[in-house]
């Protein structure tokens, strides 16, 4: 059975709440609430989650606020925010959600087909992110039960075909930023690229931990 993704809804009024469930219920994965700042950096103290959804005006810790804690925290500083606020001051409040650390800043009321799409990428980043960290740790496991000999005709093999996915994944990933490298381009579209360009980086460190004669344990890249 594959392992759903879980995404975080932060809103303080319920029927915001319903109707963000209602929307993506469609994608098919787990959806957690919280209904207050605090209650989501509670919930992200034990679960791991492939985005955020959070809600700027809220009593008490404000998004804003809550952004920055999250990103304060190693754990879960690289989890994608997508800010949703029913108010617009222009873009000096457009522009402190991203300075926040939001991948996308979206005002209500939204088109529920834009967010579920933008969710879902998110969502399919996370599941393959996670898929590389189960392939890399099996080919960990292999390599080490390879013997003095190192690795395995088996494992050699796997190490192969990992670069070459992560290899395309790369290139697809410098053809968008070549893409967005203008004054025009939208910054919630720049932001995505860069997430993903560090998590591509991250997971080819650790593939690359893996290549014989480095000699070392690769530390595997963190799942959000």
């Amino acid at each position: 059975m594959v392992q759903k993704a879980k995404i975080l809804l932060v809103d303080d009024r319920p029927e915001n709440l319903l109707a963000l469930e209602a929307i993506l219920s469609a994608l098919d994965q787990t959806l957690v609430r919280a209904s207050s700042g605090e209650e989501a950096l509670k919930a992200l103290l034990t679960d791991d989650f492939a985005v955020i959804l959070l809600d700027v005006q809220m009593p008490g810790m404000d998004g804003f606020e809550t952004a920055a804690h999250i990103k304060r925290r190693e754990r879960t500083r690289d989890i994608p925010i997508i800010f949703l606020t029913a108010i617009n001051h222009g873009p000096h409040h457009t522009f402190r959600g991203y300075a926040a650390g939001a991948v996308d800043y979206i005002s209500k009321p939204f088109d529920p087909w834009v967010l579920r799409a933008k969710v879902s990428v998110f969502v399919e980043l996370y599941m393959k992110n996670c898929k590389l960290r189960e392939q890399a740790a099996l080919l960990r496991l292999q390599l080490e039960g390879g013997g003095p000999g190192g690795q395995t005709k088996e494992s050699a093999g796997l190490l192969a075909e990992l670069s070459a996915r992560l290899a395309a994944v790369e290139e697809q990933a410098e053809a968008l930023s070549k893409q967005l490298d203008d004054d025009s381009a939208d910054a919630a579209a720049v932001a995505t690229a860069a997430h993903l360009e560090r998590k591509l980086t991250g997971l080819r460190r650790a593939l690359d931990a893996l290549e014989p004669g480095t000699g070392g344990t690769p530390a595997l890249p963190s799942q959000n």
